[in-house]
């Protein structure tokens, strides 16, 4: 049996109410996220973890999500790992998804991604209510820390920390690479 396969058209406004599973909404079509390898998710489990630990132990408040559905100017997007505050929480946490980008986000570049793909992304995120946008490079054991006035970059030996949300948290690159 040959299953024909029709294309659905989907606005942004009906996929931010209803978000489907491993795709984000770009440029008016949807796009499954791929490309997740075992270092990827591994780095997504540990720094979900540090980032919820330091939220715990800093009583800051808030929470940490993974692939969380977000809108920016003109997408709809999954980072791989976001923070929300307390506000946040207590106004959207029941949403299917955030109408704007969370203000601290990680995102790990998979084997397909480019780095241009990347600073597209981290500005959408910038420029749609995001403070802070982490890109972290597996492969060359690298992050960079995206702001709307700088950008700072760590290599393995490096002590990474936040510039602009979840205040006072540092891991050493290290640590996060191992």
């Amino acid at each position: 049996m040959v299953a024909t396969l029709t294309k659905t058209t989907i606005t942004l406004e009906d996929f931010l109410a209803h978000p489907r599973d491993h795709q984000e909404w770009i440029d008016g079509q949807l796009k499954e996220t791929t490309g997740m390898t075992i270092r990827h998710s591994e780095l997504q489990a540990k720094l979900s973890r540090l980032w919820g630990n330091y939220v715990d132990q800093s009583q800051q408040g808030g929470k940490i999500y993974t692939e969380l559905p977000c809108k920016t100017r003109s997408q709809g997007r999954r980072p791989d790992i976001c923070y929300f505050t307390p506000e946040l929480v207590a106004k959207y946490s029941h949403a299917p998804s955030l109408p704007q980008s969370p203000p601290l986000i990680a995102e790990i570049a998979s084997p397909e991604d480019s780095a241009e793909e990347l600073f597209a992304k981290a500005n959408e995120y910038l420029t749609s209510g995001g403070e802070e946008v982490w890109l972290i490079f597996p492969e060359n054991e690298r992050i960079l820390i995206i702001t709307n006035d700088q950008t700072l970059a760590f290599s393995k030996n490096d002590i990474v920390t936040t510039q602009k949300v979840l205040t006072g948290f540092n891991i050493s690159a290290n640590n996060l690479f191992n």
